[in-house]
């Protein structure tokens, strides 16, 4: 259940598997939402898109609720030189802000488009264009910078697999080795 010395344990890993899916699904989805111009699709999109929002910023404080009052993480693999140790760190704590500039700026251009009416009953109706609202910018830069961790996180998880062969994967995936 708990992480040990060289392995995440069973609940960092479900969060960690989940959350990565849903970042996934909801780059997808946001994605395609924000090109789409059949105002029905769209809106279809975003009726999941909001709910998995508001599930990735729970699981997320779970996580860290996790981290901060049950858990330890394992340490370093070893032969992880300082300034890999520093860069992996920095980008695992970048997603933390980046995940909540992501949901505070969707939440707050729903609350100002009205959008959220729209999607969840109340207002029947279209969508507004939300680029006329300033968190759609926040909302849009956040996701480039999820990009740019995502494409870090795993290039590094690649780099550690495949060209130091150190068995980092192993530690945050399901079994026992």
């Amino acid at each position: 259940m708990k992480s040990t010395a060289n392995r995440y344990g069973t609940v960092a890993i479900i969060l960690h598997w989940t959350i990565a899916a849903l970042i996934f699904v909801l780059m997808g989805s946001g994605f395609r939402a924000a090109f789409m111009l059949d105002d029905a699709a769209k809106q279809a999109i975003l009726k999941l898109h909001v709910p998995l929002g508001l599930l990735l910023i729970l699981l997320t404080l779970l996580r860290l609720l996790w981290w901060v009052f049950i858990d330890t993480k394992p340490q370093p693999v070893a032969g992880t030189s300082r300034p890999q140790f520093i860069v992996a760190k920095a980008v695992q704590g970048m997603f933390y802000p980046a995940i909540l500039l992501m949901v505070a700026s969707g939440m707050t251009m729903m609350a100002m488009s009205g959008a959220g009416d729209v999607l969840f009953g109340s207002a029947p109706g279209t969508l507004p264009d939300f680029t006329r609202y300033a968190p759609r910018l926040f909302h849009g830069l956040g996701a480039f910078l999820m990009i740019a961790l995502l494409a870090l996180h795993i290039g590094g998880a690649l780099f550690h697999q495949f060209i130091q062969k150190d068995g980092l994967l192993r530690r945050m995936w399901f079994g026992t080795n």
